[in-house]
């Protein structure tokens, strides 16, 4: 008996695995068909980044919303959900013949990961047995940092060699077959309602989050200006919802160590976003390189940071934070540096190594960051720390991709010859970005001397 219900534990894992694999990999699928998009919808850089923002977006908007989901509804129930979403938005983008069709498609993608995610370690947490906890937490982790390392080969191929909406009508068969796993695994729950939301603080946190989004997307025009006051003021009025029911708990922003860690892992998140955008676009656009090889250029980086991963995690064991992190930053710098050297050469070996010595960097550094800063809070807070960190990831992989998009168009716009001003952009954007790495990585290393 007991054996047969871990049977069934593992898989609703691994259905609420594939599902979040599934959401993961098309989140960097279709960075390398961003080229293809813009000629086939007749639209601009700064338009077709959408594809991706407004995923990230729903994502960070349903995330924390996650524990009053896990608390008032079965975990069948919000699987189901999952699934419906997931496999309408697929739907609907294997279909697409607009681009406001594929963004429909994108935003519906972007609440089942939302719900998606949180559920998969939920179950972990709550159904797996504590001996065996870390290896399943640790299958649950490389799942979603291998779909990253696999997206935009598995993009790149399938929109060179037949069309970008393969990308879509391949996963329709695995989402039914993780919904009939899921549904023979995930066992019926009567599930009383505990809790109620906060509406207001979640109204006005989703409003905070979209003003400031299209801020970033539209900092050219006085509606991008507007979006950011409208976005400040939502903010405000968040803040003073919260304070009478806790949507987020803010109260951890008062630990530094945490706060500092924090920025640490969002910049990481920056520029994760940042250069998965910029690469496979440059490399099409200016090399007049097909998207097949422009996403495997991107492999070997992204499957060398997943690797590094669970070594930067034993080393931090062994070690302590500061040397997996320590040397984890100036890895990422130093091949954050060589791609703004080299970039404009073209080369694809070169920007490749480049890349895998950033992606090195943030394997032994990223996740232990987030480690640290959610040990320097207590106990009974980490929850919540947990809750901020899922939350800005993915809101700040979102502001990113926009930030980036739209210095690539302006500088694109902005000069008579497209290639160049795409080089240029690119050049640009990358420095700019490496700002942020260098400012994160001096208040990170001033930290060493304060904490053993």
């Amino acid at each position: 008996m007991e054996q047969e219900k871990r049977f069934h534990v593992n898989l609703a894992v691994l259905a609420t695995g594939m599902m979040a694999f599934a959401g993961v990999l098309i989140e960097t699928a279709m960075n390398v068909t961003f080229p293809t998009l813009i000629e086939e919808f007749s639209i601009t850089t700064s338009q077709v980044q959408w594809v991706t923002t407004i995923y990230l977006l729903m994502i960070s908007i349903v995330v924390p919303l996650s524990s009053y989901l896990i608390k008032n509804y079965s975990k069948r129930q919000l699987f189901m959900a999952s699934s419906v979403f997931f496999i309408g938005g697929v739907l609907i983008d294997a279909f697409a013949f607009s681009f406001s069709m594929l963004l429909l498609g994108r935003l519906l993608q972007g609440v089942a990961t939302g719900i998606a995610l949180p559920l998969m370690f939920n179950i972990i947490l709550t159904k797996v047995p504590l001996e065996k906890r870390g290896m399943m937490i640790g299958i649950g982790n490389l799942t979603t940092s291998i779909a990253p390392a696999m997206g935009p080969t598995y993009g790149g191929i399938l929109t060179t060699q037949l069309n970008w909406k393969y990308i879509y009508l391949l996963l329709i068969p695995i989402l039914i077959i993780s919904t009939v796993i899921g549904l023979y695994a995930i066992p019926k729950e009567h599930k009383e309602k505990v809790d109620t939301i906060n509406t207001k603080a979640a109204i006005y946190l989703s409003v905070m989050f979209t003003g400031l989004l299209f801020f970033f997307s539209y900092l050219q025009s006085p509606f991008g200006w507007a979006s950011l006051v409208v976005g400040l003021i939502a903010g405000m009025m968040f803040y003073k919802a919260n304070k009478e029911k806790t949507l987020l708990n803010l109260s951890v922003f008062s630990n530094k160590m945490f706060t500092i860690y924090l920025l640490s892992f969002l910049v990481y998140q920056i520029l994760l976003l940042g250069v998965s955008f910029v690469l496979p676009n440059y490399i099409q656009i200016v090399s007049d390189v097909p998207a097949s090889r422009a996403g495997l250029m991107m492999f070997p980086g992204a499957l060398t940071g997943a690797l590094f991963a669970p070594i930067s995690g034993k080393m931090l064991d062994k070690f302590g934070f500061k040397k997996p992190i320590g040397i984890g930053i100036a890895a990422a710098s130093l091949g954050w540096l060589g791609l703004i050297l080299v970039i404009q050469t073209s080369n694809m070996i070169l920007i490749t190594t480049c890349h895998v010595i950033f992606m090195i960097g943030v394997g032994l550094s990223y996740s232990n960051v987030m480690t640290v800063g959610l040990s320097s809070i207590k106990t009974n807070e980490q929850d919540d720390g947990n809750a901020i960190f899922s939350t800005l990831q993915q809101f700040m992989g979102a502001i990113s991709t926009s930030f980036v998009a739209i210095i690539l168009d302006v500088f694109q716009k902005s000069n008579s010859d497209y290639q160049v001003g795409t080089s240029i952009g690119a050049k640009v954007a990358l420095s700019i970005l490496f700002g942020l790495l260098i400012i994160s990585g001096i208040s990170v290393y001033k930290t060493f001397s304060k904490k053993a």
